[in-house]
């Protein structure tokens, strides 16, 4: 069984795997740590990660990024329109949700963000099967803190599609702090002042702060909070900016008007960045960005800090708004751990740090792998498989979520809506709702203040249908009881619902044990019969029937994507086969061209030789005229063309080959007995020559010899 965590990044995905001896990250097939978070869509197959991101420049518009951002968002969402600015292919409407329409296998198709994110998890997953040597089912995504509902649903629907059991949903820097606490042996106990640390996540698109709490086997998250547009693309947009702008009135061409053209700058301008964080001063090269001009620059810190001016203004807000949350101040921080590759920006880290009085910032977990390595730890835990420390995980509510339902006829002055998860409430959550009912009734669930919810998220979470409600014989009510879940996932469930009567039971009344006076005896008396009282309980009599409607796809529609999916992993691996096959026929034919005047030129006849050479120049002429385009099976049917004048050959050259092998090794083994014989001789002799030697004389004799015969410089010592 697999234990694997995935961060799911804006820009990059990175893998974590549990193992024995602790948590590894996994490399992707080209060795690379972290994987693009791209998918590419082409005339024959897909491109997914490292694939997608070597096509990208010549397939902008049908290559999608950010759909992690995209997933369970509605297409009028204006956070949506602001991705579009990052995103360079077409986003769509797709029935309400947002998609992207690309040209696959020839023609436009529309997927879903949800759709995108399966494809790229089915890709991971494959990823960590090929390291882990073994299937891999379950699974821990991250996901950013300030995710709905019906964001969440969008992920584990896409998890499914994938075929992924998504075992748990964390929050990204719950991970952080799991990863950070799990492995910390100084943690204080229960009783004593818990250790508060304050984790800042700058990521590609995200910036959010949490604070803290630990102590000894637990975390418990105090507060969040966090800016949904702050990271470091909106630093390479405003190099991009800058660097149009320059090169408009330095070379005359207008980069932003080029989609090609942007990108090459935007591609530029995040190297130039990466340099400016170790250095004073970087250049800006890009060869022939449009109309065959070649451009270049300078940029300096001081410049680079300027053009973030409006982002460092905020540096601070959400550390500020998450110990307001918390109801700490700076002072009541122990740590300040600092993760995302945004950190490393020289600018940020000095806003941070001056906001904390100049404490020392840790940089003690990697900043890019992070968020993986707790989504590992958080498998692991959950997994049969290992043994892992406890440690209890004590996520919050970022949202208030509310229950209306429509007022009982028989109910004039009953209240028609009630908040059930208040903002702070620990998450996991489990609430019962108790309805007095005589029909079948309906409550919707849905954000409580839908002001703080990301962009103009609808507030609405679901709709729960309770069936089988009826009057009792006596015309009373049916007492209703539903079980009001928000999971480990962060999503709200109505999970169960029955009903309940109140029957008069008897019970004894406790009586206190009287005291016994001083000088009293102990005598024995005959046992009294309790005192009984009559005392209403309620007792559960029956389920009643849920039905549920909510942002999640049914299960009818999740199975047709999945089997499109995997019908669409089929035809990329054709493809990847066929592409194979080409490639093996290419290098056969320049194998056998230099071997057929070479190795094996003593065994062909001249015959066999010509028709050779005609035959893989037919096939080479065909290869790169009327054969770029052919089907697998054409390709290796040209190979097995090949090999019926190539092979007799061949065979008779690893024949000659082999009688060469046989004949050494036949010298080897004549060779080594004769070794082993003389040495067997020369034992003999050894052992024959020991025969013959005199018996030694008695020891104690020699001892007394060897006495007398010392000198006396010897002696005297």
């Amino acid at each position: 069984m697999s234990v694997v965590g995935i961060d799911m990044g804006t820009l990059n995905s990175v893998i974590a795997v549990a193992r024995n001896r602790g948590v590894d990250v996994i490399a992707n097939e080209v060795s690379n740590r972290a994987t693009p978070s791209l998918v590419g869509f082409g005339p024959k197959s897909r491109y997914i990660g490292e694939a997608a991101k070597n096509q990208e420049i010549s397939n902008l518009k049908n290559t999608v990024s950010s759909f992690v951002r995209l997933a369970g968002r509605a297409y009028n969402d204006p956070d949506v329109q602001v991705e579009q600015d990052f995103v360079s292919a077409p986003l769509v409407d797709i029935n309400g949700q947002v998609g992207a329409e690309v040209t696959y296998l020839g023609k436009k198709e529309q997927f879903t963000a949800t759709q995108i994110t399966a494809m790229y998890l089915t890709r991971m997953r494959a990823t960590a099967s090929t390291e882990l040597k073994l299937p891999v089912n379950d699974v821990v995504l991250s996901c950013p803190v300030w995710y709905t509902d019906a964001q969440r649903r969008a992920l584990l629907d896409a998890a499914s599609i994938a075929g992924l059991n998504c075992l748990r949903l964390i929050n990204d820097n719950t991970a952080v702090a799991l990863g950070y606490g799990i492995t910390k042996l100084d943690l204080p106990t229960a009783e004593e002042k818990p250790k508060r640390v304050c984790f800042v996540n700058i990521g590609h698109s995200n910036y959010t702060a949490t604070i803290v709490e630990f102590k000894k086997g637990e975390l418990a998250v105090k507060s969040s909070a966090w800016d949904r547009h702050f990271g470091g693309r909106y630093i390479d947009k405003a190099l991009v900016e800058h660097f149009a702008k320059e090169f408009d009135e330095k070379y005359k061409i207008n980069v932003m008007e080029n989609g090609k053209a942007r990108f090459r700058l935007a591609a530029g301008v995040e190297k130039l960045k990466k340099v400016l964080s170790a250095n004073n001063m970087a250049p800006i090269n890009v060869e022939s960005i449009m109309n065959d001009v070649d451009v270049r620059g300078m940029l300096k810190r001081e410049e680079l800090e300027e053009l973030m001016k409006p982002l460092l203004e905020r540096a601070t807000t959400p550390i500020e708004q998450a110990l307001a949350e918390a109801k700490l101040t700076v002072d009541d921080i122990d740590h300040v751990e600092l993760v995302g590759g945004c950190t490393r920006v020289p600018a940020l880290k000095a806003r941070i740090q001056e906001f904390f009085n100049g404490k020392t910032l840790s940089f003690t977990l990697n900043a890019d792998e992070a968020v993986a390595r707790g989504c590992a730890f958080s498998c692991a835990i959950l997994s049969p498989v290992f043994r892992v420390r406890d440690f209890s995980i004590h996520d919050m509510v970022n949202y208030p979520i509310e229950f209306t339902w429509e007022k009982s006829e028989d109910i004039p002055d009953e209240d028609t809506q009630l908040t059930v998860f208040n903002k702070g409430n620990v998450m996991p959550s489990t609430k019962i709702l108790t309805f007095y009912r005589k029909n079948a009734f309906d409550l919707e669930a849905k954000y409580a203040k839908p002001e703080q919810l990301p962009g103009k998220a609808n507030p609405w979470i679901g709709r729960f249908s309770v069936k089988g409600v009826k009057e009792d014989p006596k015309g009373d009510f049916m007492i209703c009881k539903l079980k009001a879940r928000l999971n480990i996932h962060g999503v709200l469930n109505v999970e169960s619902g029955y009903f309940v009567e109140e029957v008069e039971v008897e019970e004894p009344i406790p009586e206190p044990e009287g005291e016994k006076k001083e000088g009293e005896m102990d005598v024995d008396k005959e046992p009294e019969a309790p005192k009984m009282r009559k005392v209403k309980k309620q007792q559960r009599k029956g389920d009643l029937p849920l039905s549920a409607g909510t942002a999640s796809l049914d299960d009818e529609t999740k199975a047709l994507q999945a089997e499109r999916e995997n019908a669409m992993i089929m035809e990329d691996k054709l493809v990847q086969d066929t592409e194979n096959e080409k490639n093996n026929l290419e290098s056969m034919i320049y194998e056998l061209k230099d071997k057929i005047i070479d190795q094996y030129k003593d065994f062909a006849s001249d015959d066999e030789k010509s028709r050779l050479n005609a035959k893989l120049e037919q096939i080479e002429d065909w290869l790169y005229e009327d054969g770029e385009d052919a089907s697998k099976a054409l390709y290796v049917s040209k190979k097995e063309d090949i090999r019926s004048i190539a092979g007799p050959i061949i065979q008779r050259y690893n024949d000659k080959l082999q009688e060469e092998e046989s004949k050494k090794r036949e010298k080897w083994e004549k060779e080594a007995a004769a070794k082993q014989a003389e040495i067997e001789r020369q034992k003999r002799e050894a052992e024959a020559k020991k025969g013959d030697a005199p018996a030694p004389e008695d020891k104690d004799a020699e001892m007394a010899d060897a006495e007398t015969t010392k000198p006396d410089a010897v002696e005297e010592s």
